[in-house]
C-alpha cells in the first residue's frame, strides 16, 4: 500500500527563486531545518547537521536532483530502521509556481508516536505553509 503524503502550496513566485531555496544551504537552514550544516545539490551527498541533543537524529542523503525542476533527499533516523524519501517538485503556472511535496515511505518506520503520519502531515503544513512563505515574506 502506498503512504506517500502529497502537499502542494503556490506561490506567487518565479521558480527560480523557489529552486534557490530548496537547494541553498543558507536558504534551507533558514526555512526548512536550523539544524542543518551542510549539503550540496548532488545526488549521493549527505546532509550533515548539528547535534541537537534529540534521540531522533536525522540522518538524510540527496537522492535525486533536476536542475531547476525536483530535488530529492532520502529521510532516515540514526538507529532507528525505516527509511523515507521527500521529492521537491517545481511547476511553472504563468507567473507562479506551484511547489509538490511527496513524502514517501513513512510505512517504513516503527510504530511510534514520533514516526506517526499525522506528526509529517502537521509538520508539513508548518514547514510548506509557514516557515517557506515567511521565508519569502508572501502571503498565500
Amino acid at each position: 500500500m502506498d503512504n506517500s503524503l502529497v502537499t502542494e502550496e503556490l506561490f506567487h513566485l518565479p521558480a527560480r527563486r523557489l529552486w534557490q531555496a530548496l537547494t541553498d544551504e543558507n536558504a534551507l537552514r533558514a526555512w526548512y531545518f536550523p539544524q542543518l550544516r551542510h549539503v550540496n545539490p548532488d545526488v549521493g551527498f549527505g546532509f550533515e547537521f548539528a547535534d541537537d541533543g534529540s534521540a531522533y537524529q536525522k540522518e538524510w542523503r540527496v537522492t535525486q536532483v533536476v536542475e531547476g525542476a525536483k530535488f530529492a533527499h532520502s529521510w532516515g533516523y540514526k538507529g532507528f530502521p525505516g527509511l523515507s524519501e521527500v521529492i521537491f517538485e517545481l511547476f511553472s503556472e504563468g507567473a507562479s509556481t506551484r511547489l509538490r511535496v511527496t513524502h514517501t515511505g513513512l510505512d517504513s518506520f516503527p510504530d511510534d508516536p514520533h514516526f506517526a503520519r499525522r506528526r509529517f502531515e502537521d509538520g508539513w503544513k508548518q514547514i510548506l505553509g509557514v516557515k517557506l512563505r515567511e521565508y519569502f515574506s508572501v502571503p498565500d
